[in-house]
């Protein structure tokens, strides 16, 4: 996976970044990753379906809902709120993650921070636990960091990368 520029961003953003590609390319069966924040907006993606050199790598398998790091944070945002929901209404307490297996590949979803996610799409031979493993490593370093401010400058360097314009 080659990541996205990360030209002009504060060393939190970059920091961000490069956690995300390290997670996708040290941890085997996963297909793409994004962070959303509470209010559903993609923060930070993988999305393999940006570039030219991973949409090469990834011809022979899937690369995650319908491609598209936006369709994987609409899927992760709404089975966020759902968990919370069905959290609040059996009274026990907050939702840490939640994992879908399905008969192609699994969904995890893990609780950042003020009500940011971390969803991960993972091929069907991967290793959940060392999924989970390493999400839980990517949420204890970066949930302290992902602050309103860090998340609306990641929210604005993707919309600037989604228009080719400059940061």
């Amino acid at each position: 996976m080659t990541a996205p520029s990360t030209f002009g961003l504060s060393s939190e953003a970059r920091n961000l970044h490069w956690l995300l590609t390290n997670l996708v390319e040290e941890v085997p069966g996963i297909e793409s990753v994004a962070v959303v924040s509470s209010d559903g907006l993609l923060l930070l993606s993988s999305d393999p379906g940006r570039n030219e050199e991973a949409r090469e790598k990834r011809t022979d398998r899937p690369s995650g809902p319908r491609g598209s790091s936006a369709d994987l944070a609409t899927v992760v945002s709404g089975i966020g709120s759902l968990t919370v929901g069905a959290a609040r209404l059996m009274e026990y307490g907050g939702v840490r993650h939640t994992m879908v297996a399905m008969d192609e590949g699994s969904l995890f979803v893990m609780s950042i921070s003020d009500g940011s996610l971390l969803g991960v799409h993972g091929s069907a031979d991967c290793d959940m636990s060392v999924v989970a493993y390493h999400m839980a490593l990517f949420v204890g370093r970066a949930g302290h960091v992902l602050t309103p401010e860090l998340r609306s400058e990641l929210r604005k360097s993707l919309e600037a990368e989604s228009t080719g314009s400059p940061r």
